[in-house]
C-alpha cells in the first residue's frame, strides 16, 4: 500500500487515552506544577473576553437590524 492510496481521515485524528497523558506530562514538565494554574487562568480569561466580545457584536447587529425595521415603518 503506498501513500497515495491512504485516506486523508486516518492521518487526522484526536489523540487517545495514551497520547493524552503523554501529553499531559510534557505540559506538566514544561510549565511546572506553579505555572499550570496560571495558564489556566489565562486561558479561561482569554475565553471569557472573546464570548463577551462575541455577544457584543451579535447585539450591535441585532440593533442595527432592528433600527433598519423600525426606518422601514
Amino acid at each position: 500500500m503506498t501513500i497515495a492510496n491512504i485516506n486523508p481521515q486516518f492521518l487526522i485524528s484526536m489523540p487517545s487515552g495514551g497520547e493524552w497523558i503523554t501529553i499531559l506530562l510534557v505540559v506538566i514538565v514544561l510549565f511546572g506544577g506553579k505555572k499550570i494554574p496560571e495558564l489556566a487562568r489565562g486561558i479561561g480569561k482569554g475565553i471569557r473576553e472573546f464570548n463577551d466580545a462575541k455577544e457584543g457584536v451579535k447585539s450591535d447587529i441585532e440593533a442595527g437590524m432592528s433600527a433598519k425595521e423600525v426606518e422601514k415603518k
